[in-house]
């Protein structure tokens, strides 16, 4: 039976009236609709993140100071962030519109004993399809008749080979469907492609009820998390915010009871509470994480989920996908085998390098590429056509101007396809054969001995991981054609070894990998041999790698899954729910995992893992919408770079925090303390908002700009590692506290030696701007010594640096700004104090930093 052969009157279908009344009841076929999330939802849902609160909060103080410019910096942050998150909360929507978009093709269909074409979406339980070459699959279906069709099922399986298909052998028709994957398997699923071949096949499930639109269920069932810097730093702001605001309202009613001045009790409320709250932090996280999206995107690697670029830094578990991530999801001819060749009768493509390809191969892949169709939709027939566009062009063994005679195709009985030629000035026709090598050898009366070799020679190449064909020859008289390809006397020409190719620098990336502690494991619906000779080659696991299987997967409750998830390294023929499974185990386990992933089968997994990483070039819409970064050439190595760039982004969010942090305690302090010995206020808020204009750009920009430490991808990933863990909140306030001393001293020497308040107002204020700038120094790396730093290239430290000299130089010695300010003039002796107190401040640190790499280097 071929299509054109098939009488459309042996069928007679569902009719119009039983489809439309079935369509009303089941509804249309197609994936429900994502439901829309409101923008004043969205809206709401920003406004009560902490950070926001505090940036408006900010905002709302530097009106009531009157200080319009700083509000307008900071309410427009709150504007600019909303904007995007609304815009990117409407984004992550859309995985299952493309999901719908890929399920809803045109269909045909039989009804009342007629072919129609029809939306895809009005295809119902019941309906008779046809399928032919090219066609995409409308519904889940249990096939009644088929020649020669092959299905390429990867967006479910995640497997480049397309299947063949068999029609259902027995009378009764099944229910429901079995699941994806394997060969001549009776049924077809919707969305996925028939490469070859033709098909009548029977509707078993719609919309919702099928393969895909189970992985549709699994997207909307799956919640997106917050990252764990956005959990830390939550509790941060919102930790400081209440002890800051508490502390603030506190001094304001003390000093006005006190004093009975409540004008200047609320005054220095105010100024504590702008001392003591860390406005920095929002800034810091937004300027941080988009800078470093934007760095990503020039190398090729787009955030989705700008959180998800730190995230992805201190990932433990990296879930490969193996077919289009570690592969390039494209066949290849890889080796090929001619008989009696003695020492040479392989040829290995890879290690040929560029070598021209021995004239005694040539004839194998010229009769391949002559049973191959000119325009197939077969990778396999793809990869043969290239191959022979490769290595025959300028050679006699190209034949575009041949006339076809005849196609014998494959059938259940015999895997081989035989195409007949007629050569241009011959008389003879000649006979092109491809196919399993077993059937191959039957076509050709093999002799037991010559069917001995061939097992062997076969069973070689597959242990090496290829998909093997056999391919023959023959020639006939011009007469009346045989009904079978068994009537030709075939020659037996050698075997062709075809494989998925193992991306360029897959294996370097995967040994930076774990360089860096991270754990890979690879997932994917293949063979285990098939995915063990990947693993091996790209060095995964070592010489033996751990495979665990889905069969054995299915046969694990959650606690032996994690506890044997810690020695595997591959796991095959695993379904998509299972790919899940694995995600949540590892989660489960403490894991930061990210997940790579090109195909529909992916999304649930890539959305669920704490970082999806979806294949930009090769990809679905429905990974790319499930995922937070996309990696836009493929290029499996730029996920290192991911996590390097991630590490660095982490590195500099905790200088930044700890330098915000250990700034913030000699503001409040000069702040506070003064209120508690009952002295005048040293600090004004026009001196809190000159220190912003330092600290703003410092923590935001100049930390940003910061190259990552030497060794950050020579350490294991930051596992579960706080933001501001006890040593480093230690350490900051450790250096603030030395910090505040100093200034403290300057200060209060003024004030017993008689000096004005304005000047020792002058000089303290003086010495706290000098030890800023010295707290930038040493906090820009906490590996490097300060001498080796400042070697280290970063523009905008001395824009902030000199922009600070020169608005210090201002306030103190421009009249104007000096009454603003409540200063007196300083001498060069004061300044010298000054400067010798801010730096002498923090210069401890630098001794810090060297005991740190002495211990390090006596630990080897």
């Amino acid at each position: 039976m071929t299509e054109e052969r098939f009488d459309i009157r042996a069928v007679r279908g569902l009719s119009e009236a039983e489809a439309a009344r079935r369509l009303k009841t089941e509804g249309p076929n197609e994936l429900p609709q994502a439901r829309r999330k409101n923008l004043l939802k969205i809206a709401a849902n920003v406004l009560g993140e902490p950070m926001f609160l505090l940036l408006i909060a900010g905002g709302v103080i530097y009106l009531l100071l009157g200080d319009r410019g700083q509000a307008v910096i900071l309410l427009g942050f709150v504007a600019v962030i909303m904007g995007m998150t609304i815009y990117q909360g409407g984004k992550t929507e859309r995985a299952l519109e493309a999901l719908k978009d890929l399920t809803s093709p045109r269909a045909r269909v039989v009804r009342d004993a007629a072919e129609r074409r029809i939306p895809g979406r009005e295809v119902v339980r019941g309906d008779t399809i046809i399928i032919s070459e090219g066609d995409r699959v409308p519904a889940d279906a249990v096939l009644v008749a088929a020649l020669n069709l092959f299905v390429d099922e990867a967006l479910l399986t995640g497997e480049s080979v397309p299947v063949r298909k068999n029609p259902y052998a027995e009378e009764a028709l099944p229910e429901a469907v079995a699941r994806p994957g394997g060969e001549g398997i009776p049924f077809v699923y919707s969305g996925t492609l028939s490469v070859g071949g033709f098909g009548v096949a029977r509707v078993l499930a719609t919309g919702a009820a099928t393969e895909i639109g189970k992985i549709g269920r699994a997207l909307r069932e799956i919640k997106a998390e917050k990252t764990p810097l956005q959990k830390q730093t939550g509790g941060l702001v919102r930790s400081l915010a209440v002890v800051g605001l508490s502390v603030c309202a506190l001094v304001a009613v003390l000093y006005g009871i006190a004093r009975r001045d409540w004008l200047e009790g609320f005054l220095a409320g105010v100024t504590l509470a702008m001392a003591v709250l860390p406005e920095e932090f929002p800034m810091v996280l937004t300027v941080f994480l988009a800078l470093g999206a934007w760095r990503m995107s020039r190398r090729n690697v787009l955030t989705r989920r700008v959180p998800a670029v730190e995230t992805l830094g201190g990932a433990t578990v990296l879930c490969v996908d193996k077919t289009g991530t570690l592969t390039t999801n494209q066949m290849a001819v890889k080796k090929i085998y001619r008989p009696g060749g003695g020492d040479f009768a392989f040829f290995d493509v890879e290690s040929a390098a560029g070598r021209p390809m021995p004239e005694e191969f040539h004839e194998i892949i010229e009769y391949a590429v002559l049973a191959s169709r000119k325009d197939p939709f077969d990778p396999m027939e793809k990869a043969l056509r290239e191959a022979g566009g490769l290595w025959l062009v300028n050679t006699e063994h190209i034949h575009e101007d041949w006339t076809l005679v005849q196609e014998y195709p494959i059938s259940g009985r015999l895997l081989v396809m035989s195409r007949v030629w007629r050569p241009n000035g011959e008389s003879d026709y000649v006979i092109a054969a491809k196919g399993a090598p077993e059937s191959i050898g039957d076509i050709c009366h093999m002799t037991e001995e010559e069917g001995r070799e061939l097992v062997s020679r076969v069973d070689r190449m597959a242990g090496e991981g290829f998909r093997v064909i056999g391919v023959a020859r023959a020639r006939s008289k011009p007469a009346a054609l045989p009904d079978g390809q068994h009537a030709f006397t075939f020659e037996f020409l050698g075997l062709i070894g075809l494989a998925d190719p193992v991306r360029p620098g897959v294996a370097a990336a995967l040994g930076m990998c774990r360089e860096a502690g991270i754990k890979v494991l690879m997932i994917t619906g293949d063979y285990p041999v098939t995915a063990g000779m990947i693993a091996r080659r790209i060095g995964l696991g070592g010489e033996r790698p751990q495979i665990i299987t889905g069969p054995e997967l299915r046969a694990m409750d959650d606690w032996q899954l994690r506890r044997r998830i810690k020695e595997a390294d591959i796991f095959c023929r695993v379904l998509p729910e299972q790919k899940l499974r694995i995600v949540n185990a590892l989660k489960a386990g403490g894991e930061t995992v990210a997940m790579t992933g090109d195909g529909v089968n992916d999304a649930p997994a890539l959305k669920a893992a704490d970082i999806g990483i979806a294949m930009g070039g090769r990809g679905t819409d429905v990974a790319r919408e499930a995922s937070s970064i996309v990696l836009l050439d493929d290029d499996f190595s730029s996920i290192v770079q991911g996590v390097r760039m991630g590490r660095r982004i982490f590195d500099n969010i905790k200088k930044a925090t700890v330098y915000v942090l250990a700034i913030h305690v000699p503001i409040a302090g000069m702040a506070l303390i003064p209120v508690v010995l009952g002295m005048p206020l040293v600090f004004m808020p026009v001196h809190i908002v000159f220190l912003e204009l330092i600290i703003d750009p410092a923590c935001s920009i100049i930390f940003e700009a910061e190259p990552e430490e030497q060794n950050v991808m020579a350490r294991p990933p930051a596992r579960g590692e706080s933001l501001i863990g006890r040593r480093t909140l230690f350490m900051s306030m450790l250096q603030g506290a030395s910090v505040l001393a100093a200034v403290l001293a300057v200060f209060l020497a003024a004030v017993f030696r008689g000096r004005a308040a304005t000047e020792a107002r002058a000089l303290g204020f003086t010495t706290l701007v000098i030890a800023n700038l010295a707290l930038i120094l040493v906090n820009r790396s906490w590996t490097m010594g300060l001498a080796a730093s400042l070697r280290v290239r970063n523009p905008a430290l001395w824009w902030v640096a000199g922009g600070a000299a020169i608005f210090l130089a201002a306030v103190l010695y421009a009249p104007a700004l000096r009454s603003v300010f409540q200063f007196g003039a300083l001498g060069p002796a004061d300044l010298l104090v000054c400067l010798g107190a801010g730096v002498v401040s923090v210069l401890w640190f630098e001794w810090f930093k060297k005991a740190g790499r002495d211990h390090n280097r006596a630990l080897g």
